[in-house]
């Protein structure tokens, strides 16, 4: 459930929001960073697909070395589509939150790649960042982060009761948590967790932020 990294001490880590399909939106925002791959790490907080036409192009991006992604509700939604196939109402369940691009790309070649793809996409990361530690998980992270590995991982996937309270509370036992999931105007931070899907699909604006800026 949880991968750990050690911290990068040859360049920069960054995070980035809910990609859904937006290939080119992300190579801009890695071109205006100056981002290095062979130095640089790019940490996701999930949602790689649907919603948007280079899903497969953005699901591909997991089998990067310097690409680092958790798992996100619409990949949870691919999975059991596939698993339970057309006509069943998985199925229509992901066609209605931005499935239909498969249809392009094969039903065949998408199974294929997110079977592959899935052992790449645990329910959470830990970030370690100049001897502090940075969380990522798709959704809402546990009360206490040394309860990650536990935790319900509808809620890690799905969850969104701290936001829609306004809830201030810090995670414990985490310096910091990022998620992506529910979009907001602009990145939020309620405690120490940090809200940053901006929606990119519908608004053009992908965020990506150095982690190290989360620790301020």
């Amino acid at each position: 459930m949880l991968i750990q990294h050690h911290a990068n001490t040859r360049g920069r880590d960054y995070v980035v929001g809910d990609i859904h399909g937006q290939y080119h939106l992300l190579q801009e925002g890695l071109q205006a960073v100056a981002f290095r791959p062979s130095e640089d790490r790019l940490f996701c907080v999930g949602d790689l697909i649907d919603r948007g036409a280079d899903s497969l192009d953005c699901l591909m991006l997991v089998f990067m070395p310097w690409f680092h992604a958790v798992r996100g509700n619409h990949e949870e939604m691919a999975r059991k589509a596939l698993l339970d196939g057309e006509g069943s109402s998985a199925w229509a369940l992901w066609m209605t939150n931005g499935g239909g691009w498969v249809a392009e790309s094969g039903v065949g070649e998408m199974r294929r790649v997110l079977e592959a793809a899935l052992p790449h996409l645990p329910l959470a990361r830990e970030i370690a960042i100049m001897g502090r530690r940075v969380g990522l998980v798709h959704a809402e992270p546990p009360d206490d982060w040394s309860r990650i590995e536990v935790a319900d991982p509808r809620t890690l996937v799905w969850g969104r009761d701290r936001i829609r309270r306004g809830d201030e509370t810090p995670v414990a036992g985490i310096d910091a948590v990022v998620v992506g999931h529910t979009i907001v105007e602009r990145p939020l931070t309620l405690g120490n967790v940090h809200y940053i899907d901006t929606g990119a699909f519908a608004t053009g604006r992908l965020t990506l932020v150095e982690t190290r800026e989360l620790l301020r």
